[in-house]
């Protein structure tokens, strides 16, 4: 935050100062007492299982400011200590106050499969002629969201953030808050489906992004999704379709692989500009047009924006390919679903020069009742190419291994339930030659079994 005080948080959130001075310098928000960056307000925030509260001398001791509470109504401290009724709808309120602040125009992106590398794809095309502000990490909630906008600067020029929803209403909180001049909403998936019950529901939810999209805003909306190919846009803002079909503004043609990498030609209107990736996976072509997208209605020619996306080569534990004792491990363990899943077993089968290929899976979580039957279909996509072992981690995962063992009784199948047999089966099977995809929800934790194979 920049030229923000205790004062100002008083006025955005209607709070009350119980004690230290209303003129006290901010710059950070923290809602974790461990870490102060400087000059930091803390938010304790009250959680299912644990209420920050108690954190907050831990907070003050380690460098914070002030801090918000909505437990004491009175304080004796040399430090500020701010009344309010909610602490995460305070933060909130600070977020939407300091946006109010903010002159640069920011893009907001959300769907089921692919915001995070969406996001880094179109910050890497933006930049070509601004100086871009993304969102850090997976800071994409209704808590994340404020203390992501609360880091924008005066030099940045245009925003990327990911918005992220997880139950019904909590797209529109966060979309009022970032206040967006451009959406993207990259597919309609099933992620999430146990909480919000189909993919009609998640189809609803997802529009409400534009409950932020200003007006004259601009939504940009994936063509080849069922979901989205024929959806427009609310009235005073512009629909943008981007995909692999006719009905597409800004279309991929020519789509084919050179060496495992996504090549083909990027149109637009009379424009043609071919480019290849340097990230494997067909299905970051769609990620690569939405980002060539949104340059070319920033002013940016297409043509200096691919050279910027030819130069992306991804982030850590999505689809990141490593190379080391004679093997090929990737590793995309960031989060799985049943689209992301198949993807990442497609760029297994594109390593051309693989003595074997050998899938190392674990459980895709939230995906309610459906999700034995999403993980067994999995298995059937298996079947149906070139994986010669698949390794499971966990007792969803292992009706992927059910289907593979029935509908291909030729491939290698091994189950686990934890990780240390696992890592130990791994470490005798695994040799020089073989290529490995680690795949798996992040809360199943692969992201630490592929470390033990690439950090040799």
């Amino acid at each position: 935050m920049e030229d923000m005080t205790v004062k100002e948080i008083l006025f955005a959130t209607g709070g009350r100062l119980l004690c230290g001075s209303e003129n006290t310098a901010l710059e950070h928000i923290s809602i974790d007492s461990r870490n102060m960056k400087g000059n930091d307000l803390f938010v304790p925030i009250v959680g299912e299982k644990v209420d920050a509260h108690r954190f907050i001398g831990q907070a003050f001791d380690n460098g914070a400011a002030a801090a918000l509470t909505s437990e004491h109504d009175s304080m004796d401290s040399p430090n500020p200590w701010i009344r309010v009724e909610d602490t995460k709808k305070a933060l909130q309120a600070v977020g939407s106050y300091y946006r109010d602040r903010l002159k640069l125009p920011l893009v907001g992106i959300t769907g089921s499969v692919g915001k995070t590398t969406t996001r880094e794809m179109a910050a890497c095309a933006l930049s070509a002629r601004f100086e871009v502000y993304k969102t850090p990490g997976n800071h994409n909630s209704q808590v994340g969201v404020p203390i992501t906008i609360s880091e924008i600067s005066g030099e940045d020029e245009i925003g990327v953030i990911e918005l992220g929803m997880s139950e019904p209403g909590e797209l529109t909180v966060i979309a009022r808050i970032a206040k967006i001049q451009m959406a993207v909403i990259t597919n309609i998936g099933v992620t999430h489906i146990e909480q919000l019950g189909s993919r009609e529901n998640i189809y609803k939810e997802k529009l409400t992004i534009q409950d932020g999209l200003m007006e004259g805003g601009i939504l940009f909306l994936n063509g080849d999704d069922e979901f989205l190919k024929n959806t427009r846009a609310k009235e005073g803002c512009r629909t943008i379709y981007y995909g692999t079909g006719e009905n597409c503004d800004y279309r991929a043609l020519d789509v084919h692989l050179e060496d495992g990498f996504p090549a083909f030609t990027a149109v637009h209107g009379q424009q043609r500009v071919p480019l290849r990736l340097a990230v494997m996976g067909s299905h970051n072509v769609l990620n690569a047009m939405v980002s060539l997208a949104i340059a070319s209605e920033c002013k940016i020619p297409m043509e200096e924006a691919a050279k910027c996306l030819q130069e992306f080569t991804g982030f850590k534990n999505r689809q990141q390919i490593y190379r080391t004792g004679g093997m090929t491990v990737i590793d995309d363990t960031y989060n799985a679903s049943p689209v992301s899943m198949k993807a990442g077993l497609e760029v297994l089968g594109s390593i051309t020069k693989a003595e074997r290929r050998i899938a190392v899976l674990a459980d895709m979580k939230e995906l309610g009742e459906r999700s034995p039957e999403f993980h067994y279909e999995i298995g059937e996509y298996i079947a149906e190419h070139p994986v010669d072992e698949v390794v499971t981690l966990g007792e969803l995962a292992g009706e992927i291994a059910r289907a593979v063992k029935e509908k291909a009784p030729g491939i290698l199948v091994r189950e686990f339930m934890e990780q240390g047999p696992l890592v130990a089966y791994l470490k005798t099977e695994l040799k020089e030659g073989d290529c490995v995809l680690f795949k798996g929800s992040n809360s199943m934790k692969l992201g630490r079994v592929a470390e033990e194979f690439y950090q040799l």
